[in-house]
């Protein structure tokens, strides 16, 4: 962890430095000064800040610091379905491909734990062992695989933040189809979670309209100061329901033809929950909810793709393939 994350705000120090000195007692302020990055003469001013709100600090013999014995911070008062809530929320974070959102769900969840009453603390911890939001999450291998990327992280802390303050966005944008990045300048509307990945809602200049664009393809981001102002008349909600975003998912089976497979896997719109070696193809299986956008996504794959599951896929795509034929038929 590099210092300029270990520094934080104060506040979070303090309530780190407190957490710290009471499973590590005999720390130094160098040690201290250290571990949080920052200079002796900050330790020194936290740590008496810490005795002036009433924290029974002591410098013992060896020459560290350490807390009285019987210390605690205030339990936070919660109820078990108030505990099991902020559970199942911080458990959906993890399942972001968003590096610093999973990060910051496990950090909100050791804080939220450790000032939790005994009873609600163990309620939480059974109650976590056995919760999976997501199953088809714990057999998929790429869900991680954005750890290390400086361009899948933060990309929705900066997005959120131009959203709430109505300010103009440009970035470099991943084109699967085309196999090439886009520059585009964008006005973020909104931020939408679905097909397991994070959405951005947004105005495109370049296409003059709104369109949708996955967190995890862009590559580049940068908030402008610049203001825009909302379409008229635009809801977010309305325009999810008329363009089939957020309707029931279904489970899709294709098979591709094994030479045309790895454009296929940069293209599909979901991730990847089940991906077999058949010699010849290679079957695949995701979630979607819109189906009509699937059928002719497909088309670009020609006879290189069959469509195995669900009938109603199959159905649109053949629908779909007859309207092509029936231009060239007119």
């Amino acid at each position: 962890m590099g210092n300029k994350e270990r520094r934080g705000n104060r506040t979070e120090r303090l309530f780190a430095t407190i957490l710290l000195l009471q499973n590590r007692p005999n720390m130094t302020s160098r040690d201290l000064s250290e571990h949080f990055g920052v200079s002796r003469r900050t330790i020194f001013r936290d740590l008496s800040a810490l005795a002036e709100s009433g924290v029974p600090l002591t410098y013992s013999e060896t020459g560290g610091y350490e807390i009285l014995d019987g210390y605690q911070l205030p339990p936070l008062m919660l109820s078990a379905r108030e505990a099991a809530t902020l559970l199942v929320g911080t458990e959906f974070m993890k399942l972001q491909s968003d590096a610093s959102l999973r990060q910051d769900s496990d950090a909100v969840a050791l804080k939220i734990r450790t000032v939790l009453p005994r009873e609600i603390r163990e309620y939480v911890d059974r109650l976590r062992e056995n919760t999976v939001l997501d199953p088809y999450w714990l057999h998929t291998v790429d869900h991680a695989a954005d750890e290390g990327s400086p361009d899948s992280s933060g990309s929705w802390y900066k997005l959120s933040e131009a959203v709430a303050s109505s300010r103009k966005v440009t970035m470099e944008y991943y084109v699967p189809s085309r196999d090439e990045v886009t520059k585009r300048r964008v006005d973020p509307l909104g931020l939408v979670y679905y097909t397991d990945h994070w959405n951005l809602i947004a105005y495109d200049h370049l296409r003059e309209s709104v369109r949708n664009f996955r967190l995890d393809r862009i590559k580049a981001l940068h908030v402008l100061t610049e203001k825009f102002s909302r379409p008229t008349g635009f809801s977010l909600s309305e325009h999810l329901r008329s363009s089939g975003i957020g309707g029931d998912v279904h489970d899709i089976v294709l098979e591709f033809r094994k030479h045309s497979f790895p454009r296929a896997r940069r293209a599909i719109p979901a991730q990847i929950e089940d991906e077999e070696n058949l010699g010849e193809r290679i079957r695949v299986r995701f979630r979607f909810s819109y189906l009509p956008y699937i059928a002719t996504w497909l088309l670009q794959f020609g006879a290189d793709v069959r469509v195995l599951e669900p009938t109603e896929l199959k159905d649109a795509h053949l629908k779909a393939a007859k309207d092509v034929l029936s231009v060239y038929d007119s």
